[in-house]
């Protein structure tokens, strides 16, 4: 998150707009954010203000939640959802696959990052066939760049397929290839 804390000084303004860009189907309210980030509901509430003013958030009641997401028709949507890849390295790990390692036919983020949560960890779930070693030695450096842990699951289609049962109840967002009439 470095290069957002140069340019913004509010570590949960920084921390939503993760949330809310990684994966832009994700919706949140007020307490809940407050507990994930772990700071008051008045820090939250101030910026989830500011990001719904500047139209970057959206909102929706649902009973006495206020539910707040990326607002995708926004201007600025594709360039901040593509700044949060970078900062978050996602871009950098694919990238380097696509160009490097291998045929890759897609690429998902796995459990907190796919929510759009910043857990430090980034589990990413590759299909197709990658050079594990190489793939391992990009995984190291992207690390040491970014500052987070990267776990990576290589699989074949058909063990993709097999493992679809499994991965219905876990967040799961494609993040690069086509994707499968199965999701």
């Amino acid at each position: 998150m470095d290069l957002f804390e140069g340019l913004i000084s509010s570590k949960t303004r920084i921390k939503l707009l993760v949330r809310f860009f990684l994966n832009p189907r994700s919706r949140s309210y007020l307490r809940e954010l407050a507990r994930e980030f772990n700071v008051s509901t008045n820090s939250v509430r101030e910026e989830l203000n500011h990001l719904s003013g500047v139209s970057l958030l959206k909102s929706k009641k649902s009973g006495r939640r206020v539910f707040y997401m990326a607002n995708q028709e926004h201007p600025l949507f594709p360039e901040l959802k593509s700044m949060v890849a970078k900062v978050t390295g996602i871009d950098q790990v694919i990238d380097g696959v696509v160009n490097r390692l291998g045929d890759l036919e897609s690429a998902y983020l796995i459990d907190d990052y796919a929510e759009g949560k910043d857990g430090g960890i980034i589990d990413l779930l590759l299909v197709g066939n990658i050079d594990q070693y190489h793939l391992s030695d990009l995984s190291r450096k992207t690390e040491r760049y970014i500052k987070r842990k990267i776990r990576t699951l290589v699989v074949s289609r058909e063990e993709y397929k097999n493992m679809l049962p499994t991965l219905k109840g876990r967040p799961l967002l494609l993040i690069w290839g086509k994707e499968d009439d199965e999701n």
